[in-house]
């Protein structure tokens, strides 16, 4: 049925919403594709509904081609299979629970693998049932604490998520592939540009992680790739050790009064005014940081030192990701005087150790270095600390931040940062679910197996916007043809009847040749016409206009901007072409 432009449920604005802070959230606010009911929860108008179920329907094709057979779980989910496996506690504030009239605890779901495991659990038993590959389509819930950009990160977001069941490991890896597989047929046949990298898996468990990352400046995920095709999120960067060295050789450790040096900076400015004999440079320093961790239903923090070479910043969300799925914070003043060994500006590995407190370290931080760093003295700093001899770290931890110009793990060339949007991310979860669940099929020998998962997702209603981010320009939104809600935009440029009916006329020819059309009958101005086919972004505009007279129309791409003026005559045959091409 053709879409009429007069009686779509749509309203333009010509001024960015005041929230809105990258070009997605502006332009789908102002194209009327998403309305804003509450932070981070959108409510989805017409024209935005039909690219979002474009979308789903490209991923669900993929899925489907793949042998995975769609299902339907609950939102609101009972309290007890996430205390099965602990995540009732482990998701913390991010998860929404509430209670139902007679006390009982439910929540909105944030991922379903526990519904999953216990969905095959109930339906299998034999090892003939195995391998099968799970999805949904579904919304998902997560209480973000600072909602924003839109879509891109909200509260309430539609995800597909995939659950494939193997009875070895290495079926997980062939799931595992055929996930990648289809992964990169959806995105590419979304026509985003995205990169493929090493990733942590976080509160979902498991193994083998990738995710698929948008390339966007306006990204909240900093990722890090190297010349040699290395890529990987900078949570996942494995930093390489260099050798260790001899420590028998080494200066020995000298304590020196170093009066108001509790930075870096100000630290090595004394030393190179000092007389020691040598320059010293903030990598010859030894940073140590302190944070507190509090594990999942504790109420007791513990605290640990971080060290880390002076001349690098500690990047809380490598830290946390290190330490999870414990909750990670730095030491407030209060916790610095409960602890009176802590020499704020001036600690030190020594009295860390005698105190018990666990100490982990940089990898670069090897035996046989020699230091510089706090001797637990105010104002007295420690020349020549060498690892190994004069201390001993309880482990190494990935907290450093990752710099360009830093060498890749893989041990070719060097890494380059850039920005970019999650909208996939698999996981070989191997049998953290299972296990919870007791989740065995009976082998062939009549005895257990143990089933292994993986989990693979995306964010369906996501792409919406990732693709916006992609494919705008300052006119409005520029949709790839794949995803776009309408196929031709007509315009009807003028007020006779002659135009009108010509651009009827077409829109329904169009219409019976199998595309789908949106028809601007609107008795606004031309320019206000055009500026709204330039804002919504459907990929062929049809303007209908004064040409008409001669027999003419104009059509216009909307990604490069090329018009051309063309017969009426043969103009269905032409714009399916267009449009099939």
């Amino acid at each position: 049925m053709l879409t009429r432009m007069s009686s779509l449920f749509l309203r333009t604005l010509r001024e960015d919403p005041a929230d809105a802070e990258v070009p997605s959230h502006k332009l789908l606010v102002r194209a009327g594709y998403v309305r804003r009911v509450a932070p981070g929860v959108y409510s989805w108008l017409p024209l935005g509904l039909r690219v979002l179920r474009r979308i789903e329907e490209i991923v669900r094709e993929e899925m489907d081609a793949i042998g995975a057979q769609e299902i339907q779980f609950p939102a609101l989910l009972p309290r007890d299979p996430y205390e099965s496996t602990n995540r009732w506690t482990e998701y913390g504030p991010n998860l929404f629970r509430l209670k139902d009239r007679k006390g009982n605890d439910y929540l909105l779901g944030p991922t379903h693998e526990e519904l999953f495991t216990l969905a095959v659990k109930g339906e299998y038993s034999s090892y003939k049932d195995y391998p099968v590959i799970l999805y949904q389509i579904q919304n998902k819930y997560r209480d973000e604490e600072r909602p924003r950009a839109g879509i891109l990160r909200g509260r309430e977001f539609l995800m597909k998520d995939s659950y494939s069941f193997d009875l070895s490991d290495e079926g997980l890896s062939e799931s595992y592939a055929l996930h990648r597989k289809a992964y990169v047929r959806v995105f590419d046949r979304l026509s985003l540009r995205y990169v493929i990298v090493s990733a942590t898996s976080g509160a979902m468990g498991g193994s083998a992680s990738e995710e698929f990352l948008a390339e966007a400046e306006t990204g909240e995920d900093t990722y890090v790739r190297s010349e040699s095709g290395y890529a990987a999120n900078v949570e996942a960067v494995v930093t390489p050790a260099p050798p260790a060295q001899p420590v028998d050789d080494k200066p020995a450790a000298q304590v020196h009064h170093t009066p108001d040096t509790p930075t870096i900076e100000s630290l090595v400015a004394f030393l190179n005014g000092a007389g020691l004999g040598r320059e010293f440079t903030a990598a010859d320093t030894l940073k140590n940081v302190m944070v507190k961790l509090r594990q999942p239903g504790s109420d007791e923090w513990e605290l640990l030192g971080v060290g880390v070479p002076g001349d690098r910043e500690v990047d809380m969300k490598r830290l946390e990701a290190s330490l999870a799925p414990a909750e990670v914070a730095l030491l407030e003043d209060k916790d610095f005087a409960a602890s009176s060994f802590l020499v704020k500006g001036y600690i030190g590995p020594g009295a860390l150790a005698a105190n018990g407190v666990r100490y982990l370290v940089d990898p670069r931080i090897v035996t046989g270095t020699a230091w510089v760093t706090g001797a637990d003295k105010h104002d007295h700093h420690v020349v020549d600390l060498v690892v190994g001899r004069d201390f001993t770290p309880d482990g190494t931890i990935e907290a450093a931040e990752v710099r360009d110009g830093d060498p890749s793990p893989d041990g070719r060339g060097t890494l380059e940062s850039a920005r970019g949007i999650e909208i996939g991310h698999i996981f070989q979860l191997g049998r953290k679910y299972t296990n919870a669940f007791g989740l065995d099929a009976l082998g062939p020998d009549s005895k257990p197996v143990r089933i292994t998962m993986g989990s693979y997702g995306i964010g369906v209603s996501r792409l919406v916007a990732v693709i916006a981010e992609q494919s705008h320009d300052e006119s409005g939104l520029v949709w790839p043809r794949a995803v776009s809600p309408y196929d031709v935009h007509v315009v009807v440029a003028g007020k006779n009847e002659e135009i009108t009916a010509g651009g009827e006329k077409l829109a329904a020819e169009l219409e019976a040749a199998g595309l789908s059309v949106l028809l601007d009958d609107r008795k606004a101005s031309p320019g206000v016409k055009f500026a709204d086919a330039e804002l919504v972004g459907v990929p062929t505009i049809v303007v209908v206009g004064r040409g008409l007279a001669d027999g003419k129309i104009e059509v216009k791409d909307r990604r490069s901007g090329e018009r051309e003026e063309i017969a009426l005559d043969g103009a269905v045959a032409h714009l399916v072409g267009v449009v099939r091409s």
